[in-house]
């Protein structure tokens, strides 16, 4: 049984830890430059090892500009609902409508009253959190009629005055295990948000059965109730064999083995369970990375071929168009620096598209994905210059900016097209695994004039690597400087970090043009 109408997404569950900071927001930012959907953080005030979770939420929304946020769930006990109402609101409109509220109706009870809550049995801490999403939406329902009123046991909000409104329909979404939690999901909530590890063998299907009960119950549509899942794992190179079942009755525990076997794992709770937001529970950068490069893609094509609608695709052109549709992102021809790490006049050109070929969204979606993953490298090599910028203004010290570096994909030992666009072109393939074969062979193979142009993006990969460590060379002699050095530094610094923003979108740019069509006409079948 699967939900057609909503598509696919994917994110990160992060801790909000407080002893590095730096690197807590750095791994939402890079979330969002991998290309997943949200960033999710655990909300324990009671916990001093943790920055506080709508702070840090704030400060990661000013960092972002695409990724959804939302705690994963908020401790309600802790957070006045008529409070939290307007929280969300103001960091809705603040971000430009990228906010969620997950709730939760509370847990470790000696903690919470240890901090000024009340301490509640499980039927009243249902009853509170129905009450609560009652003064949320009042709250957030700016053009009603009169005050919000809300006359609960628990919460007494009577006349305050409404609004802000949010910036967009905010997802209440409900972390919930037992059977008054799911009937209360199913009647009022927009989403359903368990964790892989906390369930047994069936609860997903029994969980959405009370929810869908609830629902009808109420006058919703069972589908009205988005089904979200926080999964954790650990990456392989072998898993278990064939899968029997839905996860051969895996269903407690983390996923282990190769990214292909977490794709047929999650595609199956998709198609299953209806299940349509996977968050990975890692404070992993390598972790985050694979499940946005390798698994996420690898997911929507399962499921595409087993007849569900995927995350959208651009829309394919019609017939007889001869413009391929995927643009590639072009080179303004602007550099910085005076120095050339190789000659742009000798790059070989590939064969032209054929202008009487058309393509499927699903062609074109391996395309727009290079387009994408370039994307995240160009805002990237952006944050780059903002930290050299920093250090320059004395407002970062290097050590910090180099941590942040350290985080990026483009700063990664093995970084090539290769390590992503390679990771999810292998997997869209829906029958075998491919784990060997890189992509390149395959388009030599599929069409050999693309050859020289391979050839030629090997090589620069090779220059790129160098020039990245050439900027962490710099960033090295920098901070090693005497008071009487320091400006030579920043000023090697900055030409390190001008020659890798001419060399990386050069090449960015290059990319682009010669392969989001092969990647569309040959793919990896």
């Amino acid at each position: 049984m699967s939900d057609p109408g909503r598509p696919l997404s994917f994110g990160a569950f992060l801790t909000p830890g407080a002893a590095d900071a730096d690197r807590t927001v750095a791994l939402a930012v890079l979330a969002e430059q991998v290309g997943l959907d949200l960033v999710t953080f655990s909300d324990h005030p009671y916990q001093p090892a943790f920055l506080d979770t709508w702070t840090l939420l704030s400060f990661v929304a000013a960092r972002t500009s695409r990724v959804h946020l939302a705690a994963n769930v908020t401790n309600l006990p802790l957070r006045p609902p008529a409070v939290l109402a307007r929280s969300v609101a103001a960091l809705d409109l603040l971000s430009g409508g990228r906010v969620e509220l997950g709730l939760g109706a509370g847990a470790f009870w000696d903690a919470i009253a240890a901090m000024g809550g009340q301490r509640l049995t499980g039927g009243q801490a249902v009853q509170a959190l129905e009450e609560a999403i009652d003064v949320v939406r009042q709250t957030w329902d700016a053009g009603a009629r009169g005050g919000v009123r809300v006359e609960g046991e628990f919460h007494r909000v009577v006349g305050a005055k409404r609004g802000p409104a949010p910036a967009h329909d905010v997802g209440i979404w409900l972390g919930a295990y037992k059977p008054r939690m799911l009937a209360l999901t199913g009647r009022r909530a927009d989403g359903w948000l368990p964790s892989l590890s906390y369930l047994q063998p069936g609860d997903l299907a029994r969980g959405n059965a009370l929810i869908d009960e609830a629902a009808v119950g109420a006058g919703r549509s069972p589908a009205d109730v988005r089904r979200l899942l926080n999964v954790t794992g650990t990456f392989t190179t072998t898993g278990h064999g064939p899968l029997r079942g839905p996860l051969q009755g895996r269903v407690q525990g983390a996923l282990q083995g190769p990214a292909e076997q977490w794709a047929e794992e999650l595609a199956e709770l998709a198609l299953a369970e209806r299940i349509s937001t996977f968050v990975l529970g890692s404070d992993d950068p390598d972790d985050l990375r694979r499940f946005a490069a390798e698994v996420a893609p690898a997911v929507r094509e399962l499921v595409a071929a087993e007849g569900r609608t995927a995350v959208a695709a651009p829309p394919g052109p019609a017939a007889g168009t001869p413009a391929f549709p995927v643009a590639p992102t072009p080179d303004d021809g602007a550099r910085r620096s005076d120095r050339q790490v190789w000659d742009e006049s000798t790059r070989p050109t590939g064969p032209a598209p054929d202008p009487a070929r058309d393509y499927t969204d699903a062609e074109l979606a391996q395309g727009q994905h290079l387009v994408a993953i370039h994307d995240g490298l160009r805002s990237e090599l952006a944050q780059v210059q903002s930290l050299v910028d920093q250090v320059a203004a004395g407002t970062m010290d290097v050590g910090t900016a180099r941590s942040h570096i350290s985080l990026m994909t483009m700063r990664q030992n093995k970084w090539t097209l290769g390590t992503y666009c390679e990771a999810y072109c292998r997997i869209v393939t829906t029958h075998h695994t491919i784990e060997d074969q890189s992509m390149f062979p395959h388009l030599r193979a599929g069409d050999p004039r693309l050859g020289p142009v391979i050839d030629r993006l090997e090589q620069e990969h090779h220059a790129i690597h160098d020039v990245l460590e050439n900027v962490d060379r710099a960033l090295v002699e920098f901070v090693g400087g005497s008071d009487g050095t320091v400006t030579d530094g920043m000023a090697g610094l900055r030409a390190a970090v001008d020659l890798l923003s001419d060399t990386l979108l050069s090449h960015l740019a290059y990319e682009e043009r010669e392969l989001v069509e092969p990647l569309a006409r040959l793919g990896m079948h």
